[in-house]
């Protein structure tokens, strides 16, 4: 399989170096790159597939992991995303249970380690492409996988844990590739040409990068392409010619004495056996996708839709070009639909298809056969991995998405390097200045890897990196207010929120958060105003009918509230949040049975839901119903041993039934988890006096006042205290 010696490689601009060294020095320039975001925080999308995902949990079966998506949410369910990765996930669980729990920093390390894997291993992949070993353009494959290491657009797969998922996809489709060249370089000893084993070896290593993520099925498209032009070395164009214009149909015979078509059965059986198999993982058809993902995939317009699409492709060839604008989200107006043939933008496009057709030609005109071969294959590793993204088989949910890149980001730098190999080759009396022009573009690259990596380490910084890049993207503005919400920043939020409502009229998500703080503000009109718009443009948006139904009860709108809760409840069956607020509003009417009955349901739903728990105590408590207040408070403790607002509860119930010594346990057991509870000093002090243990009554009225010295109750108490006190010392006296 071994070829001649590509005729550029000893002009390409890098010292000669030992396999040993070279693989050094590029998995240190990929652990350089992106080493800052070691000990970034879980950001963006990490909340929903690590933070919110219970598969990740040592109490979740593992089973479960086979039966949901990405996300942690049943394959089968209609809100599926349908991503199905659950050897990802497995890792995820894996970085969970070596931390003891969520700690961001084992998570970034291993999304490092494995970029530096992968660099080094393109080495090989890159050395087999342009020589067809991995001994083969030692310089060439070194540049090669040096420019892969360092490019700025694996910033979100490498410092974004979920980029998890393309790096696996990326370094089992290594393995396949490499595995199946390996097919060819040990037949069995009977004289095959080729290893029907590392075939299949090489199918089943595919298969476990579809488990990492879908994008994985492509190695098979780059592994046929490999053997047709390096195994069975075919002219693709002379082939075409003798065939459809001569009709030369003999020349076909060309694979059967190679052995291709079984290879091509091999492969297209396996690959419609994964596809299969993957379309009935998904159960219910392919995920639903709104106009706010993907705009350009609901234009009516058919021909208008192709241009949209043409011009992310060109925006995605920007970006590997040039990774300057990089943004963590490209959607919601970042890019403007092209509405029009007139407009200026079709012109790039035009431009994309130009360069990749003069690529083309030269792939296949050109009389030498390494030019052929390598530019034919950058481009088939640049453009097939990325077809599961492109729109073409099926609508995906992104606009733009840099993670996707990851993989067509290595025929790019074939492509590249071989631009720089003809080039240096052509002017040879300019090798210093294009030296440090390649080192100019080595040291920007790993600058602006540092540099975004050092974005991503935070929300606050991810999101506010994104204002410049693309500040007509309400997504962008929704996120930065929400950053600042969860900061305690209200002020700040609203005009972000607002923003985003501004540039998305339709934006519910945003209405629906900029209500809520509106209603914790009481400013509870805008607030029913923006949250009855969210629902009425959603009909079936659960949240904003809960949220709406808070409002309405602030209101003392109490039977509109009830349905609301009610719309919320219906369009989300296991929605215990909903069961405590519309408790709390039957609590509110005196409805004490109903109440009762929605708490329990919330904790049916959510065993940990701490409020419903509590409230349940306490209105038992309220009512008389000690003895029932008392088991509800126990059965709940056995499920939150360490809640100490349920303590609190249980123990002034335990103290109404005189049950004074069990009462004093949880009273001071929930001091000890918060030391610093007035209340709870406040009514350990009341039990104390109760009891007749006069000296602790005083010594925790004391501590009840001195953190709070405006409790009215306490302080009558006291004052009572120390009347019977001073009278008792009198009597003895």
């Amino acid at each position: 399989m071994a070829l001649p010696e590509v005729h550029w490689e000893r002009h390409v601009l890098l010292p000669a170096a030992s396999p040993c060294h070279s693989r050094i020095v590029v998995g240190m320039a990929a652990l350089l790159c992106f080493i800052n975001s070691y000990d970034g925080d879980f950001v963006f999308d990490d909340s929903e597939a690590i933070i919110n995902n219970k598969d990740l949990k040592p109490e979740t079966p593992l089973n479960n992991i086979w039966g949901n998506d990405f996300w942690g949410t049943n394959l089968s369910s209609n809100t599926s995303h349908k991503s199905y990765r659950p050897l990802t996930v497995l890792t995820f669980r894996l970085n969970y249970l070596l931390a003891g729990g969520l700690h961001p920093v084992g998570f970034h390390v291993l999304n490092i380690a494995l970029h530096s894997v992968i660099s080094v291993l393109m080495i090989d992949v890159f050395a087999i492409l342009m020589g067809g070993t991995v001994s083969q353009a030692p310089k060439s494959s070194f540049l090669a996988a040096l420019l892969f290491a360092v490019h700025p657009v694996h910033t979100e797969s490498v410092a974004g844990i979920v980029g998890r998922a393309d790096l696996l996809c990326a370094l089992f489709f290594q393995l396949s590739f490499l595995t199946y060249c390996r097919a060819f370089q040990r037949g069995n000893h009977k004289g095959e040409i080729f290893s029907a084993r590392w075939v299949i070896i090489s199918l089943m290593l595919c298969a476990v990068a579809m488990l990492c993520k879908e994008q994985g099925i492509t190695v098979l498209g780059v592994n046929a392409a490999f053997d047709i032009l390096l195994i069975c070395n075919i002219n693709i164009l002379e082939l075409s010619k003798r065939v459809i214009l001569k009709g030369k149909l003999a020349e076909v015979t060309v694979f059967f004495k190679r052995g291709f078509l079984t290879r091509v059965a091999l492969l297209t059986f396996g690959g419609g056996l994964l596809l299969y198999t993957r379309w009935r993982i998904m159960g219910t058809g392919p995920p639903a996708f709104t106009e706010v993902d993907n705009p350009a995939s609901f234009q009516e317009n058919v021909f208008l839709r192709a241009i949209n699409y043409h011009y992310y492709y060109f925006l995605n060839t920007w970006l590997l070009l040039c990774p300057w604008w990089l943004c963590f989200d490209w959607s919601m107006g970042c890019v403007p639909l092209i509405e029009s043939a007139l407009d200026w933008r079709v012109m790039w496009p035009i431009l994309l298809w130009g360069g990749l057709g003069s690529l083309t030609i030269q792939a296949l005109c050109s009389a030498d056969g390494h030019r052929r071969r390598v530019l034919t294959l950058g481009l088939v590793l640049l453009v097939v991995p990325f077809l599961p993204a492109s729109n073409l088989f099926f609508r995906v949910g992104f606009v733009i998405a840099e993670r996707v890149l990851y993989l067509s980001t290595a025929g790019y730098c074939l492509i590249v390097t071989y631009g720089v190999g003809v080039v240096c080759s052509l002017r040879r009396d300019r090798q210093k200045p294009l030296r440090l022009a390649l080192l100019a573009l080595l040291c920007t690259n790993m600058a602006r890897c540092a540099f975004r990596s050092h974005q991503w380490r935070s929300e606050q910084s991810l999101f506010s990196s994104a204002l410049s890049v693309c500040p007509f993207n309400a997504k962008v503005h929704y996120n930065v207010g929400k950053n600042l919400a969860d900061r305690g920043n209200q002020s700040a939020a609203i005009r972000y929120y607002r923003e985003a409502v501004r540039l998305h009229p339709k934006y519910v998500h945003a209405m629906n958060n900029l209500g809520n703080i509106l209603k914790e503000r009481n400013e509870l009109l805008e607030a029913e105003e923006l949250l009855a718009k969210a629902v009425h443009i959603q009909p079936d948006f659960a949240a904003a009918w809960m949220n709406l139904g808070i409002v309405q009860n602030s209101l003392k709108r109490f039977d509109d509230a009830e349905q609301s809760y009610w719309n919320a409840i219906k369009f989300r069956r296991k929605y215990p949040d909903c069961y405590y607020n519309l408790g709390r509003l039957y609590a509110d009417l005196n409805r004490h049975l109903d109440a009762l009955n929605a708490w329990r349901n919330a904790t049916m739903l959510k065993p940990d839901h701490s409020l419903a728990w509590n409230n349940m105590v306490i209105l038992l408590d309220n009512t008389g119903n000690l003895a029932q207040a008392e088991r509800v408070g126990k059965e709940a403790l056995k499920l939150l041993p360490k809640d100490h607002t349920i303590m609190f509860s249980l123990a002034n119930v335990l103290g109404k039934q005189q049950k004074y010594k069990e009462s004093e346990s949880f009273f001071l057991n929930s001091l000890k988890i918060n030391p610093n509870a007035a209340s709870c000093h406040g009514n350990l002090a009341v039990l104390y006096h109760r009891w007749g243990k006069l000296d602790f009554a005083k010594k925790h009225y004391e501590l009840s006042l001195e953190l709070d010295p405006n409790a009215a109750g306490t302080r009558e108490n006291y004052s009572m205290l120390r009347r019977k006190l001073h009278q008792q010392h009198k009597t003895t006296v």
